[in-house]
């Protein structure tokens, strides 16, 4: 079939799909309930469907009657029956695809079960619903005219018990049908390549003369991969050499760090930025509108949403709510139910809402404390963990400590920089950051693929406060003694300045 006619049909069964798109719109709680029973119903023969008497479900209540809250540490032991093999365990079709990423507490990686459903359903139906909604807000479009560059991870797949892990994106390319690599740039064999620099030149050999319309990714990956092509092709703009450049759709990490310079590189005002949020867990919002900064909820993925506000959560007071009953401006952990077997799930990220007609939202953050400016998904007890083994290695004692990254500026990579303060300090800070550095890899496979030569994180940056530094600045705001405590993890900036005017 000729691309032309190919990219014409296609645009046509996507504009086809706003019409389903409204009626979750017009009817979010009908549609919601819709979801839940619908899993419930599918699930009921399971292990856990029988344990949780969903054949009895026929509502909200009674779902939430005999389903506890979940997350992946009291998940873990049935992913991990699962990707030996079993079936029936927490979803009726066999799970074969498992999504590895980093997280947990308790481990360095975690594996999310992708179902069939879940692929079908879920995470294609969402990158139709991503280019109907953009087609919808811009008739004039010549998206389907060329190709998107997309980048995903830089992982194998990796066969066990007759059951695959690898990254998201990994298993998506993997799965996706023969056609749709039609409209896209790289290659499937160079997109699943799994050694970073390799595969940075085998897609620039590929995409630079090629008519790319539109970039998806993770800003901070993307952004390395186009200056490198900007270096290979001596242009001055991406502009320069993809003439017909209209739309970067990206997700992942919060783009504001990353704005301005996208701006550099593609100086057009008519260059549109379209938002998306998903995860290994599913794929759950969209931005609807051009110029922008929230997104959709979409609700007929199946998947069935609860929230948590966050000012009980952790607490004895804590509730969960439906989204019936969430409310603007307020912040919320969110809580999924999916098609791929997770019930009552804390994903642990953060969100506001910013309508409830429709539903939309703002990704706020995280449930703990975290740095993922770079998709490194740094979380608190990755730090504490390697710093114990720094200062085990260089005896040396800490007494309180705060972390920022470093924003990548031009072509500078990024990193993160450590403000410490110490009553023992060691030897050699050298030493020390280097020890920190090779824990923090041991610990986080993220944050390893970022520092893997250099890529996106440099080695981190650490300062020795010197002695009373964190007392003088809590003083400072007033925040001395009661329940005050020095921020460990941010994804901004402040703190670290403030520490440093003062170091």
């Amino acid at each position: 079939m000729p691309l032309a006619l190919f990219n014409s049909i296609t645009s046509w069964f996507l504009k086809r799909r706003i019409d389903q798109i409204q009626e979750f719109v017009q009817h979010p709680h009908r549609v919601q309930e819709r979801v839940l029973l619908e899993l419930t119903n599918a699930a009921k023969n399971t292990e856990l469907g029988k344990a949780y008497n969903f054949g009895e479900v026929t509502n909200y209540q009674q779902f939430i009657r005999n389903t506890p809250l979940t997350t992946y540490e009291s998940f873990e032991p049935f992913v991990e029956r699962a990707r030996r093999g079993e079936r029936n365990i927490f979803w009726h079709t066999p799970i074969k695809w498992f999504a590895k990423s980093s997280g947990t507490t308790n481990a360095k990686s975690k594996f999310i079960p992708v179902s069939e459903e879940a692929l079908q359903q879920c995470h294609y139906k969402s990158g139709k619903d991503m280019l109907c909604l953009y087609l919808n807000n811009n008739e004039d479009s010549n998206l389907f005219k060329g190709k998107s560059l997309r980048l995903g991870g830089s992982k194998e797949l990796y066969e066990q018990n007759g059951t695959y892990f690898g990254d998201l994106s990994a298993i998506l390319i993997e799965n996706l049908p023969f056609w749709a690599e039609l409209s896209c740039t790289p290659s499937n064999k160079v997109s699943l390549m799994s050694e970073w620099e390799s595969k940075l030149k085998a897609i620039i050999r590929e995409a630079k003369n090629e008519n790319v319309t539109s970039i998806a990714g993770v800003p901070s990956w993307m952004l390395v991969l186009l200056n490198r092509i900007l270096e290979e092709t001596k242009k001055e703009h991406l502009l320069e050499l993809w003439k017909n450049l209209e739309v970067y759709f990206h997700g992942g990490v919060s783009f504001t760090p990353y704005r301005e310079q996208y701006k550099h590189i593609i100086p057009s005002d008519t260059f549109r930025y379209y938002e998306i949020y998903n995860a290994s867990e599913g794929f759950f919002a969209i931005q609807d509108r051009n110029n922008s900064d929230e997104m959709l909820l979409m609700l007929d993925y199946g998947i069935f949403y609860e929230f948590i506000p966050m000012d009980t959560f952790g607490t004895a007071q804590q509730t969960i709510i439906p989204l019936s009953e969430v409310e603007i401006g307020k912040n919320y952990a969110m809580v999924i139910t999916t098609n791929a077997g997770l019930w009552r799930y804390l994903i642990g990220d953060t969100v506001r809402f910013t309508s409830v007609s429709p539903y939309r939202i703002k990704i706020t953050g995280r449930t703990k404390h975290f740095i993922n400016v770079f998709g490194e998904e740094l979380i608190i007890e990755n730090a504490e963990r390697a710093l114990e083994k720094a200062c085990e290695q260089t005896g040396s004692h800490l007494i309180e400590y705060t972390v920022a990254p470093i924003f990548m500026q031009d072509k500078l990579k990024g990193g993160h920089e450590w403000v410490i303060e110490f009553d023992a300090p060691p030897a050699s800070l050298e030493h020390f950051t280097e020890v920190l550095d090779t824990e923090l890899k041991k610990l986080n496979s993220d944050y390893e693929a970022k520092r893997y030569n250099n890529m996106t994180l440099n080695m981190p940056k650490v300062h020795q406060a010197r002695t009373g530094l964190f007392h003088d600045w809590l003083k400072d705001k007033d925040k001395l003694g009661g329940q005050n405590k020095v921020p460990r993890l941010s994804n901004s900036r402040e703190y670290v300045e403030e520490l440093l005017k003062l170091l």
